[in-house]
């Protein structure tokens, strides 16, 4: 086989992130009663939020907020643009969003068929993941995914962000494996597969929905069952 070792990105991947994480918000907009403190409708109250969580998670990224202001700062930012200041209520819902997002279960279509196919060709099969440790581990146990794994990378634990080589040296040095023996599998251009190319990893880019330009990775798919034609 050409690849021994294969790592994945887990959120927007396998774990189907934008599905969970509106079930999420919204079982939280009702929970907090959002409509009556002004926020009009849940459909508006997503749409801000997304913007804005986005563009933490990019300032997160390059190291200019850290994981404390990220986590508060998206529910605070979401109510200011409806003109709205709680802090109370902005940090409780920062608090029950990390206590049920973990819990949603929602997957990409043939994940765990793929992971199966996977596993019975005996590849070891790891993660990397720009998530926090806990949460992380929390949505693969409830999804229950967690047992397909051998190594569970997390920036947390490394102290590097993908698109930062290290992390993807941590990992292969983790997995006792060499970077032309691995491939990674992520749904990001200038994250998951910018950062496995400088590393020296091919590239699997997970596009379900549009097709980036940018970065050109070794593989394109559109669907995970594609990669039995890789693997």
């Amino acid at each position: 086989m050409r690849y021994k070792h294969i790592f994945f990105d887990l959120d927007h991947t396998l774990w189907d992130f934008e599905a969970n994480a509106i079930a999420t918000l919204q079982e939280l907009y009702e929970e907090h009663s959002l409509e009556s403190l002004g926020i009009p409708s849940f459909d508006k109250f997503y749409a801000s939020y997304s913007v804005i969580n986005d563009k933490l998670w990019d300032r997160f990224r390059k190291g200019f907020i850290n994981r404390q202001e990220l986590r508060t700062k998206r529910f605070s930012l979401t109510f200011l643009d409806f003109r709205i200041c709680n802090d109370k209520v902005c940090h409780d819902l920062g608090m029950r969003f990390l206590e049920v997002l973990p819990t949603k279960t929602a997957l990409f279509p043939h994940t765990t068929h793929v992971l199966d196919y996977l596993r019975e060709k005996d590849y070891p099969i790891h993660i990397i993941t720009n998530g926090f440790e806990e949460t992380q581990k929390l949505k693969m146990a409830h999804s229950g995914i967690q047992h397909y794994f051998t190594h569970i990378i997390t920036s947390e634990t490394c102290g590097r962000l993908k698109p930062h080589r290290e992390i993807f040296d941590y990992a292969v040095n983790l997995a006792s494996t060499k970077h032309e023996e691995s491939i990674m599998i992520g749904d990001t251009l200038d994250v998951d597969i910018l950062g496995a190319q400088e590393a020296g990893m091919d590239q699997v880019y997970f596009a379900p929905d549009k097709v980036q330009e940018g970065v050109k990775p070794t593989y394109t798919i559109r669907c995970l069952q594609e990669l039995k034609e890789i693997l």
